[in-house]
């Protein structure tokens, strides 16, 4: 546990009922009051980016992870992931932390990015370490990115592709592309198939605001549409389609920090 902004915080949440990763326990190494984050998505659940970031450093210590892990030693979830108050990898101990969490839970480890520093070698090296990582990709050209995900790193969209690019050639695990869809983008599906064919990932999983946010949702027949465009894809997976299996979290409060309901 760590105090922050006054209030006692737990590191780990969870686990939730997730559609792409089953029984997930949460790890949010940023634990902030606020969302601290390199992008400032328009339909963040987190609402808008209060601490903007784009260098990695140290948030909490890895001896504060491994106490709140042998708390949670036999509690029964399909991943381990890190997420939480914003993006993971400006985690600066990122790839420790994920050592840690195989060593003392010896379970697949997820981590959920938005790719903004996937340009950059030490986080690539990090993100390998994982089993499945999961990275976002909302835009098929700069403007819509610029629109979409607001950025608050200097890298382009075309330069983020190209890193993924290297990423996928190098990585072991399972590489799976997070598309959110909702009336902006909802037009430029065929696309965003043809980067995800670049892409090559195991998996792509078509998303639509379903949290709280400023977004509307589209409707399960728009999804529907949208995944013919993905049609040369071998693995498509959507939130409207996909099962959730039954969960309790540890702290419903903590939970609802990091995943709020409407």
């Amino acid at each position: 546990m760590l105090l922050v902004g006054g209030m006692v915080r737990t590191l780990i949440y969870g686990p939730v009922s997730s559609w792409r990763l089953g029984r997930s326990l949460g790890v949010d190494l940023l634990s902030t009051r606020g969302k601290t984050c390199s992008f400032d998505c328009i339909y963040c659940q987190l609402g808008r980016t209060l601490h903007p970031l784009i260098e990695r450093k140290e948030f909490v210590s890895l001896d504060t992870l491994s106490l709140e892990l042998e708390r949670v030693t036999s509690l029964p979830v399909d991943y381990v992931t890190f997420s939480g108050m914003g993006e993971p990898t400006l985690a600066a101990n990122l790839g420790e932390a994920i050592r840690l969490v195989k060593s003392v839970l010896a379970l697949p480890v997820a981590v959920l990015t938005n790719s903004s520093l996937i340009t950059r070698d030490d986080v690539r090296a990090e993100l390998s370490l994982a089993d499945v990582v999961v990275a976002k990709v909302d835009a098929p050209n700069e403007e819509t990115f610029r629109h979409i995900n607001r950025p608050i790193i200097e890298y382009t969209l075309n330069e983020i592709l190209k890193s993924l690019m290297i990423f996928r050639k190098g990585y072991r695990g399972k590489l799976a592309l997070q598309m959110m869809f909702f009336d902006l983008n909802k037009d430029s599906a065929a696309e965003m198939a043809r980067i995800a064919e670049q892409l090559s990932p195991d998996e792509v999983q078509i998303n639509t605001p379903l949290r709280p946010c400023d977004v509307r949702p589209l409707k399960p027949s728009q999804i529907s549409d949208i995944e013919v465009a993905f049609s040369g894809i071998k693995r498509v997976v959507s939130v409207y389609e996909s099962s959730r299996p039954e969960v309790i979290p540890l702290s419903p409060e903590e939970t609802a920090l990091r995943r709020p309901e409407r």
